[in-house]
């Protein structure tokens, strides 16, 4: 026997089933979460040239654009099927389609080929109406080298029209640049709509501080619980804290775009009173943290329970206090831009807008802009408190 069995401690049979158990459930809880959540990793292959155009927006950001000149080309599609469906679209040295079927159902996939279009070139197709004013965005496709574009489209189960048996217009619209580069009309209000953002969330960082302090004083354990009361002011400033932040700053926003209205105003208020939770427990927890070395010595002396604080505990929080404040600004940058999502005003509500768009060369614009903000306000940030603390 080896000196290593021989001295080993025995395990319990409690011990060893306890042991295997865990490792059931947590196979169990695994596989449940996989199922659950519907992981699918072929998906991630086969719908990769799906997201192929979005991809492509997102590498060409619209910064700075040229003189452009809209086309559109359509040809008739019949909804729903008669005994007469139109002819396909004839060739056009300026693009065409090719359809699969010239009449469809609704909820009907039909074959779409493109031809003759310029090159690398962002198509729309929708389908619009002839007697109503309807008119449905079906896909954004990408030409080839050829100028040349296949794709599935489907007629929308709720398309309406008056009169069953019309040829209703199947469009492919897109641009055509000319002239020299100039900055982007989606730069210069992206630029506006940053500086915004970065505005907002100094105001509601600025706003927080000045409860957070206060709040943070009454939420520190060794400072409050010293009496009866001070023990019952603790709880309660530290459940609503907990609270407050508990709820996250979307909610805040959603709530408050319906008490002011959408607009940057709202996304203050959200911010503002998720950093008075945030920051009120991050200095209440330095507080907690400080030496109560000078604190025991000034008490010593006889000192008042604001002369304690002041000259105890407010010189050994000042720097880290300046740092988290950096660091809750910073992140309030990063929390305005989804809070506009909802209304709360910044680059986050024309981010959305462009997505619903589907102006991803425009939404790009704004992504890249906000990675180079926050990236610019983490290492600033970065810096500072490394300097400070």
């Amino acid at each position: 026997m080896s000196l290593y069995n021989k001295y080993r401690p025995r395990r319990s049979f409690g011990h060893t089933l306890l042991r295997w158990v865990l490792i059931v459930v947590g196979i169990a809880i695994f596989a449940i979460g996989w199922q659950v959540t519907e992981i699918n990793f072929k998906d991630l292959v086969t719908g990769f040239n799906d997201v192929q155009p979005l991809l492509n927006s997102l590498l060409h950001p619209e910064f700075v654009t040229k003189e452009t000149k809209d086309f559109t080309s359509t040809s008739l599609i019949q909804i729903p099927c008669t005994d007469n469906p139109p002819p396909q679209t004839p060739p056009n040295p300026a693009g065409y389609m090719i359809i699969s079927e010239t009449c469809a159902a609704r909820g009907e996939t039909i074959g779409v080929q493109g031809l003759n279009y310029p090159p690398r070139t962002q198509v729309t197709l929708s389908l619009a109406a002839v007697d109503n004013p309807r008119r449905d965005r079906l896909a954004v496709v990408l030409t080839d080298v050829n100028g040349e574009f296949t794709t599935d489209l489907t007629i929308p189960a709720d398309f309406t029209y008056k009169s069953e048996g019309l040829a209703h217009r199947l469009q492919a619209e897109y641009e055509i640049e000319f002239g020299p580069m100039q900055i982007s009309e989606t730069t210069k209000v992206v630029f506006v709509k940053m500086i915004q953002t970065v505005l907002l969330a100094l105001m509601a960082t600025i706003f927080a501080i000045v409860f957070a302090i206060p709040f943070s004083f009454l939420g520190a354990r060794n400072l409050m619980t010293r009496t009866r009361v001070g023990t019952v002011i603790y709880y309660i400033v530290r459940f609503i804290m907990n609270l407050t932040r508990a709820i996250e700053p979307l909610i805040w926003a959603i709530i408050f775009a319906v008490w002011v209205g959408i607009g940057p105003f709202a996304g203050v208020l959200a911010l503002t009173v998720h950093s008075i939770a945030a920051l009120g427990k991050l200095y209440s927890e330095q507080i907690e943290g400080i030496e109560n070395g000078p604190l025991e010595a000034i008490t010593a002396t006889g000192a008042s329970g604001g002369q304690r604080i002041i000259y105890g505990v407010v010189p050994q929080i000042v720097a880290p206090f300046i740092a988290f404040t950096l660091y809750r600004w910073d992140i309030n940058v990063r929390m305005s831009t989804v809070i506009g999502l909802v209304g709360g005003g910044g680059i986050g509500f024309l981010l959305i807008q462009w997505i619903n768009l589907l102006q991803y060369e425009k939404a790009a614009v704004a992504v890249w802009a906000i990675a180079i903000v926050v990236s610019i306000m983490d290492y600033s940030s970065a810096v500072i408190r490394e300097r400070l603390v």
